[in-house]
């Protein structure tokens, strides 16, 4: 059986990461867990360990800080010896072992080198997908405008995959890492698809829905982050082809 690694990344996230980790290994695929803590100032870490996950901190004390989390992520499970490895958001209230098996499961199999998961959403929910990467996409990066959610938070691919991604320099620190990873394993080539997973509730999506200015960092990241691959792949003039 191929090597799975869980990896959460984390922060703030003590009052659901036990019951996702208890839930994760639960999966057919008996994956080891890790958590990457973002310097939680609450007992996330305590409850991770004590779930049975191995808990490293984050590298960089910083934040918005997605992308240096699933960086150390992804050398801390290299170092294990991972196969395959798959990302999951920690504030997830829904988890099931079915969703690691769905999203592994492909990538086991040879059937794609990348899966992701795409769910039933609310009305108001992605104001991100929805208003900002979608959007982009369409006009720099139409191999990707079909996926349903690109800012995905459930990533499964093969090691050798996230090997070859970190190799590419100037990866984002924060936010833009989702559609960062998307657009560069679409411009190299490999085998993507999405993976229906139902739906997905999580703590933070109150947050926002509460206050939507909430997210104005985050899409000013991930909108600056596919500007710059626009820019990297010389995508930067499709502009001049929308009708304004």
């Amino acid at each position: 059986m191929a090597k799975v690694i869980v990896v959460f990344p984390a922060r703030n996230e003590g009052k659901t990461i036990a019951k996702c980790i208890e839930v994760a290994k639960q999966s057919q695929y008996q994956p080891d867990i890790l958590v990457i803590d973002g310097y939680s100032t609450d007992n996330t870490r305590k409850e991770a360990e004590s779930a049975g996950a191995t808990v490293l901190e984050q590298t960089e004390g910083i934040f918005p800080a997605k992308g240096r989390a699933i960086k150390d992520g992804i050398d801390a499970a290299l170092k294990r010896g991972a196969e395959i490895i798959v990302f999951l958001d920690a504030d997830i209230v829904n988890l099931t072992p079915e969703w690691v098996d769905e999203l592994a499961t492909p990538v086991i199999e040879g059937k794609v080198d990348m899966s992701r998961g795409y769910y039933r959403r609310a009305e108001y929910d992605g104001a991100v997908t929805k208003l900002v990467a979608k959007p982009l996409a369409w006009v720099f990066f139409p191999e990707i405008a079909h996926f349903n959610q690109p800012l995905s938070g459930e990533i499964c691919a093969t090691a050798a995959l996230f090997k070859d991604l970190m190799e590419v320099p100037d990866s984002p620190e924060g936010w833009g890492i989702d559609i960062w990873i998307l657009i560069e394993a679409a411009m190299n080539d490999y085998r993507i698809r999405e993976v229906y997973l139902g739906t997905k509730i999580h703590t933070s999506r109150q947050d926002y829905f509460e206050d939507v200015v909430k997210l104005a960092k985050m899409a000013e990241q991930v909108s600056l982050t596919t500007i710059k691959e626009a820019i990297k792949y010389r995508r930067i003039d499709n502009v001049k082809r929308v009708n304004l």
